[in-house]
């Protein structure tokens, strides 16, 4: 896959959503579209996060309270109270910027495939945004793309 790049393998005509839409209408647009995620686009268009089915079904789950105990005046966690507060935003919204993942993993046009697969790898991700310098959505790599690019250039 060496003479592969990004920009030749990505899907172009890529479904988004609207930071400010509703996590209904995002799911419709996942149910509608038969997809797992989108990327979550500002008024500019610029991409600014990821939602996932993922996202979706945290917010529709149980929340619970991490188990702790006391020691002396402390109070020490034996579950992770930051995975905690994370899920209690989700569960709490109402907006897909709000349940979104902000912290996007993304390549350039340019981007070897063979880089792209081990963005995915290392960081246990399904899709990769390709994105523009202006960081505007130019196409969406998933691991699907990748495997039809490794059986097509055989």
């Amino acid at each position: 896959m060496p003479d592969l790049l990004a920009k030749d393998i990505m899907t172009k005509n890529v479904i988004t959503i609207h930071k400010d839409a509703s996590i209904e209408e995002l799911s419709n647009v996942l149910l509608n579209n038969n997809i797992s995620g989108v990327p979550v686009v500002d008024d500019e268009g610029k991409v600014i996060g990821i939602a996932t089915e993922g996202d979706i079904i945290v917010k529709d789950t149980d929340l619970h309270f991490p188990r702790y105990f006391k020691l002396l005046d402390s109070i020490i966690y034996l579950e992770s109270l930051t995975k905690f507060k994370n899920n209690l935003k989700k569960h709490l919204a109402t907006k897909v910027y709000e349940i979104m993942t902000s912290n996007v993993i993304s390549c350039s046009p340019d981007t070897p495939v063979d880089d792209v697969a081990n963005l995915m790898v290392d960081n246990k991700i399904n899709r990769i945004p390709v994105l523009s310098e202006d960081k505007k959505l130019s196409g969406i790599i998933t691991r699907a793309d990748i495997v039809k690019s490794m059986v097509l250039n055989k």
